[in-house]
C-alpha cells in the first residue's frame, strides 16, 4: 500500500511540474525565453526592493569576476597576470561597498549565496582564450544589469555605481575583445553593447 502512494505522489508531482511549465509558457512569453537564455538579466519591477536585488546580482557579477580572476594565475600572458591582479583588488573593494549598502538600506547581513563561476579548465594554448571569452561575456551581462537598473532605481548611489560599472566594463571589454583579435585573430562580429 505504501509503495502505491509513493508513485502515486511522484507521479503527481511530475504532471503538476509539467503543467506549471506549460502555464508559464502560455501566459507568459518571457517565461519561455528564460527557459532557453540564461543570460537574460532580470532585476525585476521597479519596487521598494529593486535596488537590494541589484546589489545582491551586482555582489554575485563581482564574485565570478573573481573567481575567474583567481583561476587566470595560471595564464603566463603578462597582460593577464595584471588584469587579474585588479579584478582581485577592484571587484573585492567593490562587494565590500555593496555590502555596506545592503546592511545600512536594507539591515540586512545575510551572505549572498556564491555563484557558479565557469570553470576554465588546465592551462593549455586556448586557455587564455576561454578565459577572454568568459570575461567577455560576463562583463557584457553586467552591463546589461547597468542599463537594466538605471531604469528603475532612483537611489543616486545605486545610479552613479551603475554609470561607473557600465563605464568600466565597456573598456575592459574593448580591451579583451582587442586582445582576442591580437592574439587569435578572432575578429568582434557580435559588437550589440
Amino acid at each position: 500500500m505504501q509503495k502505491i502512494s509513493i508513485s502515486l505522489c511522484v507521479a503527481l508531482a511530475i504532471i503538476s511540474a509539467v503543467a506549471g511549465i506549460g502555464v508559464g509558457y502560455w501566459f507568459t512569453p518571457q517565461y519561455a525565453l528564460s527557459m532557453y537564455d540564461k543570460n537574460i538579466m532580470d532585476l525585476g519591477q521597479a519596487d521598494k526592493w529593486v535596488d537590494l536585488r541589484y546589489i545582491e546580482a551586482m555582489i554575485s557579477h563581482h564574485r565570478i569576476a573573481v573567481g575567474l580572476a583567481e583561476q587566470a594565475g595560471i595564464s603566463k600572458k603578462p597582460e593577464i597576470k595584471t588584469l587579474s591582479a585588479e579584478i582581485l583588488k577592484n571587484e573585492l573593494l567593490a562587494i565590500a561597498e555593496l555590502y555596506q549598502w545592503k546592511k545600512e538600506w536594507y539591515g540586512d547581513i545575510k551572505p549572498v549565496q556564491e555563484p557558479l563561476t565557469p570553470h576554465l579548465g588546465i592551462y593549455n594554448k586556448t586557455f587564455d582564450l576561454r578565459l577572454l571569452n568568459a570575461l567577455i561575456a560576463h562583463y557584457e551581462n553586467g552591463i546589461m544589469m547597468a542599463r537594466e537598473i538605471r531604469l528603475k532605481s532612483s537611489r543616486s548611489e545605486v545610479l552613479d555605481n551603475a554609470d561607473k560599472v557600465e563605464l568600466q566594463l565597456q573598456r575592459n571589454v574593448q580591451m579583451l575583445k582587442k586582445w582576442r583579435v591580437e592574439w587569435y585573430n578572432i575578429p568582434d562580429t557580435n559588437s550589440h553593447l
